[in-house]
């Protein structure tokens, strides 16, 4: 009989996948745990391997094409073997259990889409809110509503049709003239650009900027380095603005939260992702690994962990659970020479920390009143970095994200770890 090969699950958040690229042809003979096949999520790229030995007896889902968790991609068998039809669903679905596939009867049907296709996932999520799936704007591929859509539009309270416009805002754009050249979109890119839209769209950003003086972290560093250097460690300054991040989001928990019709929904545990920027086959992308409980982590247990979720990441060998469960974010834009950034939210999280370039600059150093000339006054040259904070106004105001930037800085200014 054939075996399935069935698109896995990624995790509770991740509900689909995307088929990169097969590594086997139709026809083709595989051993068990050989390499089949590349899938990206909006999370991760992972290897899909072998669940038996065999032929390629039929790919249903070509390269580039998303499909729900479950969804049969190919069968495995001995020449001969009958299949079933592409686009059946097979094994995988009872693997995934009630929550994902539940039964039609369990809720009442969803409104008519006109659609070409709507998971059962998003399906259920608009019965249960009596949403009309066409009139959810899709970030998915080719228009298609994904379950983060669908739970955006929900969290904004609109339940009733919403009336076209009756003209579109923006002109669609022209297919390339003979002066273009058109670079198509690969899977990590296409689910990086829906998360991206999917972000601004569910929550209303504002960023807020400090400049630090890292004059003690970057003495602390340089005492350091031989140290660490010992034990097989690069210390970089990644670990001390975990560190300081930390420590700020127990002073101010709200900034280490998420949104919720409901409430505010605050953290027990702190778990900071970081954004690390990968490289494969030409193509540049973003993944954020998640540095989890970094609050009980000293700097050496900090490096260590920075030091292996980045080089991992870098080469594709994350799991998928280390991706998820982040409750904040920081991205060190600076590493490219870039001062000051206005980062994009890495939902459902509250804020995101961008970590500017450490720049030495002249600055005024007084010695009473910081706003009044006087003789005490004194230019000098420190290393200097701005970082930014991006947050979500519908839980933080100024003064809360403020507090969380202020103590960020005060531990890094003055750093005595």
């Amino acid at each position: 009989m054939p075996t399935q090969v069935i698109m896995p699950r990624f995790g509770e958040t991740v509900v689909d996948g995307t088929v990169s690229r097969w590594l086997k042809a139709e026809g083709e003979r595989i051993e068990k745990m050989e390499t089949l096949l590349e899938v990206s999520t909006d999370k991760i790229d992972s290897e899909i391997p072998s669940p038996a030995s065999g032929v390629i007896l039929r790919i249903l889902v070509p390269a580039g094409k998303t499909v729900d968790a479950g969804t049969i991609l190919a069968y495995i068998g001995q020449p001969g073997d009958e299949v079933g039809e592409s686009g059946s669903r097979g094994a995988g679905e009872a693997a995934l259990g009630p929550s994902v596939f539940a039964s039609s009867s369990a809720v009442p049907a969803a409104k008519p889409s006109g659609r070409a296709f709507v998971s059962p996932v998003v399906a259920r999520i608009a019965a249960e809110h009596d949403v009309d799936v066409d009139q959810v704007p899709g970030t998915g591929m080719g228009g298609r509503v994904t379950k983060k859509d669908i739970l955006a539009f929900v969290e904004m309270g609109i339940t009733e049709p919403v009336a076209p416009p009756s003209a579109p805002l923006l002109p669609r754009p022209a297919a390339p003239t003979a002066d273009e050249i058109l670079q198509p979109l690969s899977a990590m890119r296409r689910a990086i650009a829906a998360h991206m839209v999917q972000s601004v769209r569910t929550s209303p950003h504002v960023t807020t900027i400090f400049e630090v003086d890292m004059s003690r972290v970057v003495r602390h560093r340089a005492a350091q380095k031989a140290a660490f250097a010992e034990k097989g460690l690069s210390l970089t300054f990644t670990p001390y603005f975990v560190a300081a991040v930390a420590e700020a989001l127990k002073a101010v928990p709200e900034a280490n939260s998420r949104f919720s019709e409901d409430g505010v929904i605050l953290s027990r545990r702190v778990n900071v992702g970081m954004a690390v920027s990968t490289e494969s086959k030409g193509e540049r992308g973003l993944i954020v690994p998640v540095i989890r409980d970094a609050d009980e982590k000293n700097l050496m247990g900090l490096a260590r962990t920075v030091a292996d979720l980045a080089e991992r990441a870098r080469s594709g060998r994350l799991t998928p659970d280390e991706t998820q469960g982040g409750t904040f974010t920081l991205t060190n834009h600076g590493v490219s020479g870039s001062l000051i950034g206005t980062p994009i939210i890495n939902q459902p999280q509250c804020a995101i920390l961008g970590i500017g370039a450490i720049v030495k600059r002249p600055v005024v150093i007084s010695g009473s009143d910081p706003l009044l000339p006087s003789a005490d006054d004194a230019i000098v040259i420190r290393p200097m970095c701005y970082l930014s904070l991006s947050f979500d106004h519908r839980i933080l105001d100024g003064a809360g994200a403020d507090a969380f930037l202020a103590k960020v800085k005060d531990l890094l200014e003055n750093w005595k770890k």
